[in-house]
């Protein structure tokens, strides 16, 4: 057996779980959209709990490998605390705060029914951050960022991530905008006697 054989795997368990996220985060933010109309089916909603679940296994793997290579001698706490590190402190800095925020996204998700709607969709916004700082710490850091294949995998995701939250803003604003106000002109309230109601689909 190699005697860098962990520090392949921590590479590839590194890239591996980089691109999980980031499909993961894609079609996060498509999540929403109906197709067609029609009811979202529950295999939508599952394929990203499962892409979330192998994410989180390949990073762990990341992290184990890394501190089981004996080739740039990472410690526990190289890993878990941010600018610990001696080698590259910024970019693997931005790995360590990826983790941590991929492990709250990942707890919160899994008791999102016992928090409060607005509480665990702004906690959720924190998937952007891993993302862009998970794939900061790849480029930076990462001993494949010079290879052309991996260079254009990262431009493709970045380009996806942006276009799809960019489609998610128009669309949802568009919905906004066909909501119909069900709310009748005071005039005419005042005419028929009749409350004010409130407004379709808002409180």
């Amino acid at each position: 057996m190699s005697a860098q054989i962990w520090w392949y795997v921590a590479r590839s368990s590194g890239i591996v779980g980089w691109l999980l996220l980031s499909a993961s985060v894609i079609w996060g933010i498509l999540l929403p959209a109906k197709l067609s109309g029609r009811q979202r089916p529950a295999w939508i909603l599952d394929l990203h709990r499962w892409l979330a679940g192998l994410t989180v296994g390949f990073v762990g793997l990341h992290l184990a490998t890394l501190v089981a290579d004996s080739y740039l001698h990472f410690g526990l706490a190289d890993l878990t605390v941010p600018f610990a590190s001696d080698w590259k402190p910024i970019p693997v800095a931005f790995g360590v705060l990826a983790t941590w925020l991929l492990a709250v996204v990942q707890v919160t998700s899994l008791a999102m029914k016992r928090l409060p709607r607005r509480v665990w969709h702004r906690i959720h916004l924190a998937s952007y951050a891993t993302f862009f700082l998970a794939s900061l710490h790849g480029t930076l850091a990462g001993t494949d960022a010079g290879n052309p294949l991996y260079q254009v995998t990262s431009l493709t995701a970045l380009a996806a991530v942006i276009f799809g939250t960019l489609f998610r803003i128009l669309t949802r604003r568009r919905r906004r905008r066909q909501v119909p106000d069900a709310r009748p002109a005071p005039a005419a309230a005042a005419r028929t006697g009749e409350p004010e109601l409130v407004s379709a689909g808002r409180p």
